[in-house]
């Protein structure tokens, strides 16, 4: 029984050690097969670095406003008898948009003018009365003050009509209608909104610390996801009076032209404030920048001799990007002009590998 035993054992023993030992044999023929293979080559794009001429700038998430534009109301309680709009219309300013009942006002109107017209006999009467001396300098003080009351009155008639007939007071486009004939409205009811499209105000915020390079007359550019690619030109023309104390930011006023009535108060979009100043910087693609919590890298192409041979390598090095604009971006520090970097294929790459260049183009 013992002598089986030791047999198996020993033919088991046999047996793992040639599947171990072939193991072995071919990880040490892989090994030397794989040492004198040539190192892979990867294939990527790459462009040059180059210096560019850059204005400063600096940018904000912007809305636009209206230089005018308000929402229609009514002082005076009342009726609405008639109105004289539609809902989206474009009205030159003093068009009449809608009608408060008036008939009380046009009644006092009447009252109040013959009254008016009365104390105008009575104050002539009083005048060459007095130029005779059948009437006392009382007498005609009586009468000069009633005729002021009185035409006091008939103004005060006309205002009020006035402010029944709710008109429009600048021209502009309107919006929705939100009153219906015969509705009944106290004062402050908003009958419609009017604005102006042409032109706009753009509202933005900057940090404190670009203050000093803000003034009125700055050129400002807006664009929109709305409006696609297009840019609107504007220029600074206001600046708020303090810092807000929450925030250290200023509030920037702009105003920029919309003759073709693209644009719209109270869209959002991008603001770029363009400073006069020239500042020469080194770009490259925004592709070519590889993020990292460690540091912002890139992959320097380089040429190596070896064993005859020029080879191209693609070295990281750490680089600190600034401003970007237009698929660019600048590089502060570790990089210089000409030098060449990946664009396309980092992901494959690690450091000192060798590459080849499909194509090359500039920053």
């Amino acid at each position: 029984m013992k002598k089986a035993f030791a047999i198996v054992v020993v033919c088991l023993a046999i047996l793992f050690g040639a599947i171990f030992g072939f193991k072995a044999f071919v990880n040490r023929m892989m090994h030397k097969a794989m040492s004198h293979a040539p190192a892979p080559v990867f294939s990527v794009n790459a462009a040059k670095a180059a210096e560019q001429a850059w204005h400063p700038e600096y940018q904000a998430v912007a809305s636009l406003s209206a230089v005018k534009g308000t929402a229609i109301s009514t002082q005076i309680a009342g009726n609405v008898t008639a109105i004289h709009f539609h809902s989206g219309e474009e009205v030159p300013a003093g068009a009449l948009l809608a009608q408060i009942d008036n008939t009380n006002e046009l009644a006092q109107l009447a009252t109040d003018q013959a009254n008016l017209h009365l104390a105008t006999i009575n104050l002539r009467r009083t005048r060459r009365l007095m130029a005779t001396r059948a009437a006392s300098q009382s007498q005609l003080d009586s009468a000069q003050a009633a005729f002021s009351a009185d035409q006091a009155l008939v103004q005060n008639d006309h205002a009020t009509l006035h402010k029944l007939a709710i008109r429009a007071p600048f021209s502009g486009h309107l919006g929705i209608r939100k009153v219906s004939l015969g509705q009944y409205l106290i004062p402050g009811t908003e009958i419609v909104d009017l604005q102006a499209w042409n032109p706009l105000h753009v509202d933005f915020t900057l940090p404190q610390s670009d203050l000093a390079q803000l003034h009125a007359g700055t050129p400002v550019q807006f664009t929109s996801n709305a409006t696609g690619s297009q840019v609107f030109h504007g220029t600074i023309t206001a600046l708020g009076s303090a810092v807000s104390t929450s925030t250290r930011q200023v509030q920037v006023q702009a105003t920029l032209s919309n003759p073709h009535n693209i644009l719209r108060p109270g869209m959002f979009g991008g603001a770029v404030v363009v400073q006069h100043a020239v500042e020469h910087v080194v770009t490259v693609p925004v592709s070519a920048i590889s993020y990292n919590t460690y540091g912002d890298y890139v992959y320097v192409v380089h040429s190596e001799k070896r064993n005859g041979r020029t080879l191209q390598l693609a070295t990281q090095r750490i680089v600190r990007p600034g401003d970007s604009r237009n698929g660019q971006v600048a590089i502060l520090s570790g990089l210089k002009a000409g030098e060449t970097v990946v664009t396309e294929g980092q992901v494959k790459l690690s450091n000192n590998r060798q590459v080849r260049i499909e194509h090359s183009g500039k920053a």
